[in-house]
């Protein structure tokens, strides 16, 4: 897959305004994560804000290779540039390696803060439509975060 760039879900941005920030150099629990879903799953930008408002028991992407929950973000960092410009970046999720028993459905990618409750895990960010299923059956499958990271922010 090419770089994908990120949709932020609104009550992400709301958390950082309240007091509710996520921690990405430091985060609890599990960490921040790199999920697949189905078609299935429409994101609601203005409303969705756990892992569970996603359903993944229903719309999260089944098969070899791929592991519930999806994979870890690891080494998060936030840069803050000489003209105010915040970045936020981490590592690019594992590869899916290929696998005959592997996933053929995948239709975007949803970044979550993994608490290790559904109804408490922050969703961050999707992406947008792959356009058709994507899986590990014919080929590894990886996803590449955008060249300037997960997301900036301007003053």
């Amino acid at each position: 897959m090419p770089a994908i760039n990120f949709n932020l879900y609104d009550k992400f941005r709301e958390n950082n305004f309240d007091g509710n920030a996520i921690n990405f150099e430091s985060p609890t629990g599990n960490g921040i994560k790199c999920a697949i879903v189905v078609a299935g799953y429409a994101p609601n930008q203005n409303t969705d804000n756990f892992w569970a408002d996603v359903n993944p028991g229903t719309n999260e992407v089944v098969g070899t290779g791929y592991t519930a929950g999806g994979n870890l973000l690891a080494n998060g960092i936030v840069i803050l540039d000489g003209a105010g410009l915040a970045s936020v970046d981490l590592d690019d999720p594992n590869i899916w390696a290929q696998t005959a028993g592997g996933f053929a459905d995948g239709d975007r990618v949803i970044i979550y803060h993994d608490t290790g409750t559904e109804g408490t895990s922050k969703l961050i960010g999707y992406s947008e439509s792959f356009g058709s299923g994507q899986g590990n059956l014919n080929a590894d499958f990886f996803v590449e975060l955008g060249i300037a990271g997960l997301f900036t922010s301007t003053r």
